[in-house]
């Protein structure tokens, strides 16, 4: 199993995203994550960096201009969604990635606040 690390750069414009109020608090995440095509096109118009952003967790061991280094998506490349957050945390807490649920689990916390 790859070790995978939070990504700070994603983790941090998740932040900006709750505090500027673009979420989505109540969606059903299995609807709502972009689909490949979503990813494709959104990475096209923006480059690997800014894709990179949407993804909590990062594979150190993938290359950085490859889908298979990010990990954990939490938005749909517009806005923040709850569901993403908590899935993300689901899935580092299954997978034992215990930095990923921790991180998700601060941003929960802080979408929670809301």
């Amino acid at each position: 199993m790859a070790k995978l690390k939070v990504n700070e750069k994603a983790l941090k414009k998740a932040h900006g995203l709750n505090k500027s109020h673009h979420y989505v608090l109540d969606s059903d995440w299995s609807e709502a994550q972009p689909t490949e095509g979503d990813e494709n096109n959104y990475r096209e118009a923006h480059g690997w960096e800014a894709y990179g952003e949407w993804f909590l967790a990062i594979d150190p061991d993938a290359s950085a201009e490859t889908k298979q280094h990010y990990k954990f998506p939490y938005g749909d490349f517009q806005r923040l969604h709850r569901s993403g957050v908590i899935a993300a945390k689901q899935r580092g807490a299954q997978n034992d990635y215990l930095a990923i649920e921790e991180a998700a689990d601060e941003l929960l916390t802080e979408i929670d606040k809301r």
